[in-house]
């Protein structure tokens, strides 16, 4: 298997003269060379967040994926896919478009982690047919995150932990000295805070339910329970304490998910690794922080080059060393 540097080596040898190396030819046969191997359409959705500062609306999973997944899906044929799915998550919303169109057009979809595919990328993973994790590849909890303007600035609060500290300052706050420590908490929630994140966990735990129960457990005699336990497993925060918490093949093996060990197909490990290493080299070397592609070479692209840093001005007032201001 081209292990990382590996790849690294064959884009230094890819150079013409003293241009770039060929970042997107590397990246692009070994995705030709899978769907060679398994006989399925591929696509690549990959994000650059470990690798490089993006706003989250150019790295996180957006309404602007669709368009990115029209692309990259015309002119394919047949109804296999395998998506090889690396991403921080984003909007649930947007998740649910996404599925929505790629089961439009897929009747079998094979979701490859060859790292992370957390929080809302998670959900995605739980609209598949099977799961196809290594050793070194993790999903994320599904518990939805609230975007709140606090005193401390602009933060994203797990809605569970809103409603649990809710439920606590109702507890201790029928001690009235205990009141006054509450106060300057209390005054953040909004009217309809509590509302929204009673509805934010319920729609993360539906449409996770739904789609185990559509398509993982579809041939299932109780896919329904099976489908309600793991949804509400992965949506409660109580069980992994952080968002960002990594949950591995073994502990996903343990609640039932279709979950297919990568290692058990040597070849397709080895592509599949081949291209998430040329990608993550992609992201270092290029703009790129956002890469849909699939096998034929179709790609969208996003690209975010930071702005300059403000330059100093340094003013000269005439002052010298003895002289008084």
């Amino acid at each position: 298997m081209p292990i990382w540097s590996e790849i690294l080596a064959e884009l230094a040898q890819s150079r013409e003269q003293d241009g770039p190396p060929d970042f997107d030819g590397v990246r692009r046969k070994y995705l030709l060379k899978l769907h060679q191997h398994t006989s399925r359409n591929v696509v690549l959705y990959a994000s650059g967040w470990i690798q490089k500062e993006a706003p989250a609306a150019y790295i996180s999973i957006s309404d602007e994926d669709i368009h990115a997944l029209m692309e990259v899906t015309s002119g394919l044929s047949g109804g296999n896919l395998d998506l090889i799915l690396h991403s921080p998550g984003g909007s649930p919303e947007a998740a649910e478009a996404i599925v929505s169109y790629l089961r439009s057009r897929f009747s079998h979809i094979r979701v490859i982690v060859p790292q992370l595919a957390m929080s809302a990328a998670t959900m995605i993973s739980c609209a598949a047919d099977e799961i196809l994790l290594g050793k070194h590849s993790f999903l994320g909890p599904t518990d939805s995150q609230i975007l709140l303007t606090t005193s401390l600035g602009i933060r994203f609060v797990p809605a569970q932990a809103i409603l649990d500290q809710f439920d606590r300052a109702q507890e201790e706050c029928s001690d009235p000295a205990k009141l006054s420590a509450w106060l300057p908490m209390l005054s953040q929630y909004g009217p309809d805070l509590l509302v929204q994140c009673e509805t934010a966990l319920n729609l993360s735990k539906e449409l996770v339910r739904t789609w185990l129960e559509t398509y993982m457990f579809k041939d299932s005699p109780d896919s329904f329970k099976k489908a309600s336990a793991i949804s509400d497993w992965l949506a409660n925060h109580k069980n992994f304490k952080s968002h960002s918490r990594h949950i591995s093949r073994t502990d996903l093996l343990k609640h039932q998910l279709k979950v297919i060990e990568l290692e058990k197909d040597h070849i397709l490990q080895d592509l599949s690794l081949s291209v998430f290493h040329a990608t993550t080299h992609t992201f270092t070397g290029t703009p790129a922080v956002k890469i849909v592609e699939n096998h034929t070479g179709r790609a969208f692209i996003k690209q975010h080059i930071p702005p300059p840093p403000p330059q100093t001005v340094q003013v000269d007032l005439g002052i010298g060393p003895n002289q008084p201001v």
